[in-house]
């Protein structure tokens, strides 16, 4: 029971972090010094990526009218957008898949510390706040998907290899790669919600599979566990989401900076200092 408890505390910070520019990697490595799953390492590394599922399949709720190409509620010309719009999509997630694969096992290895984290979320904190600065009285060139070059979708693509190292945000990096070449908080924040789908699909499959190769396998309560952190990130994931659509409309993203900021510091005081 205390680890079903657990796994729903979990999946909540998941749920909450994982769209929200702000790093659920490095929520999650804080939060298992406090709530620690009495289980093999193999398994907690698994639950970790996995539970990421449940967020995902968030996204694939909300919109997956708008990113269904085979709609018959949509004319010829709105299908064919959908999958131009689907092209992009995976053109921008190839510099992960190319760079990442092969640096999947050593980054987990050499770069998952607090030191890491830490430095990471007081980064790209400072940056969130600054780029805002920057773009406060700027008109972005992009205001809609379906303007957004394949060129564009690239080079955002490639700033979300910048999230392989833990604590950065993925949705932190391509949202604010996306700004940086000209696009609307919006665009940007959606774009990087659909990047996501491929992106943490194919992560978790990779992690599922690894995990099956070394010669592990799931218990009873670790099946109970891993659904349980899933669903409650689905949840919460879902509510996270309709939260920053809203949010974004009035506000920009210096809030999410300063509490990356002030993290990343909490993160120093308690590992560095108190740990």
């Amino acid at each position: 029971m205390i680890e079903i408890i657990q796994a729903i505390i979990l999946g909540i910070i998941e749920g909450v972090t994982e769209f929200l520019p702000i790093s659920s990697t490095g929520h999650l490595y804080l939060a298992n010094e406090f709530v620690k799953l009495k289980e093999p390492t193999a398994f907690i590394n698994m639950f970790m990526v996995v539970i990421q599922l449940g967020a995902i399949m968030a996204v694939v709720v909300i919109y997956f009218n708008k990113l269904n190409p085979l709609s018959f509620s949509k004319t010829v010309f709105e299908r064919h957008q959908v999958w131009v719009l689907w092209a992009k999509v995976i053109v921008a997630v190839l510099p992960s898949v190319i760079i990442g694969l092969p640096l999947n096992d050593w980054l987990d290895a050499h770069l998952t510390s607090w030191q890491v984290i830490s430095v990471t979320l007081i980064v790209y904190g400072v940056l969130f706040i600054l780029i805002e600065k920057l773009n406060q009285h700027r008109l972005p060139r992009y205001s809609e998907l379906t303007h957004l070059p394949m060129t564009t979708a690239l080079l955002i693509g490639i700033f979300q290899i910048l999230s392989l190292i833990p604590g950065t945000s993925r949705s932190g990096a391509t949202i604010l790669g996306a700004i940086l070449v000209g696009t609307s908080r919006y665009v940007a924040t959606e774009f990087s919600f659909f990047l996501a789908i491929p992106t943490m699909f194919g992560a978790s499959g990779l992690k599922i599979v690894k995990y099956f190769m070394h010669g592990n396998s799931f218990t009873g309560i670790q099946s109970a566990v891993l659904l349980t952190g899933v669903l409650v990130s689905f949840i919460v994931a879902y509510l996270s989401i309709k939260f920053l659509l809203d949010y974004i409309k009035q506000n920009d993203f210096k809030v999410f900076g300063w509490y990356r900021i002030i993290l990343g510091i909490v993160v120093i005081a308690y590992f560095g200092l108190v740990h």
